[in-house]
């Protein structure tokens, strides 16, 4: 955990990262998702698979090639501090939940687009938008669980299996669950257009029910206070639909004030009658002051 997640993340994701000057615009990151999308048309088919499963390694790679497509959006924040921080309280979420032996990697891209992102395998991106929009670390652990969920539940995997629109056919599916070795360069391209297409479509609406309502247990469960996520929502709520920077948010994601109504289950005496419960840390004031 000790080691810095800017060379971590580096020596993983550099080969395939699509790199894009420091400092994106939100509107250029949303556009180069979007227009990856558009490039996602070929070869479109219904999955006849979808009760295959992917080995870890096989879900690793995808969300590899995944993670390269957000960062040739934006690149990672030039901040080693504050990426080693947000691996180690990652990381300590993780450990609570469903798939605490993934090799979990976060990062903070470098965007003022307000926003967080997961791929399969264990890669959890925010972005710095929606970093300075927290207000405490009870929040943050919030948004970070949320995805971690979305991993743990393999949303993404499923809406790959599942969705029509998604530029993989039955062809690729199978090719995926062959060892990674023996894919050729077309079946990259084909993940990587498909990654583009849901990244910009985004997931099912109930999968983002759950995993606000398990992302508020599983905040629970590292020790950080339930309803730091509905706090971020209540900011994102507040957002004006005409931001740019939320653009992506709002294309992606059911309304905040239906994620509200939502996660109330998950928000019972249970979860609140447990204690103590975190909301901040000096690390956070500290690296949240510099970073604003």
């Amino acid at each position: 955990m000790a080691v810095s997640a800017r060379f971590a993340l580096g020596a993983m994701l550099l080969s395939a990262s699509l790199a894009s000057p420091g400092g994106a615009l939100a509107q250029s990151f949303l556009d180069r998702l979007l227009d990856g999308a558009k490039r996602a048309t070929d070869q479109v088919q219904r999955l006849q698979q979808a009760a295959i499963e992917f080995s870890e390694e096989q879900e690793r790679e995808i969300g590899r090639q995944w993670a390269s497509v957000l960062l040739g959006a934006a690149p990672l924040l030039d901040n080693p501090e504050l990426q080693r921080y947000l691996n180690q309280l990652g990381r300590w979420i993780a450990l609570h939940s469903e798939r605490p032996g993934l090799p979990w990697t976060f990062g903070v891209l470098d965007t003022t687009a307000i926003n967080a992102f997961a791929t399969p395998g264990g890669y959890v991106f925010v972005t710095r938008g929606l970093l300075v929009r927290t207000r405490d670390e009870a929040e943050l652990a919030g948004v970070l669980a949320h995805e971690i969920v979305h991993v743990t539940r393999r949303h993404h995997l499923n809406a790959m299996k599942s969705s029509a629109s998604m530029a993989l056919g039955a062809d690729l599916l199978a090719q995926l669950t062959q060892r990674v070795e023996n894919r050729n360069a077309e079946t990259t391209r084909r993940v990587v257009s498909g990654a583009r297409e849901l990244l910009a479509r985004g997931l099912d609406k109930d999968d983002e029910y759950e995993a606000d309502r398990l992302g508020a247990a599983l905040a629970a469960r590292a020790g950080f206070d339930p309803w730091g996520l509905p706090a971020m929502l209540q900011t994102i709520n507040a957002l004006s639909p005409s931001d740019s920077d939320a653009s992506l948010l709002f294309a992606t994601h059911p309304s905040a004030s239906s994620r509200l109504d939502a996660i109330g289950p998950a928000l019972g005496p249970d979860v609140d009658q447990r204690a103590p419960r975190i909301r901040g840390s000096e690390s956070y004031r500290k690296l949240m002051e510099r970073l604003r």
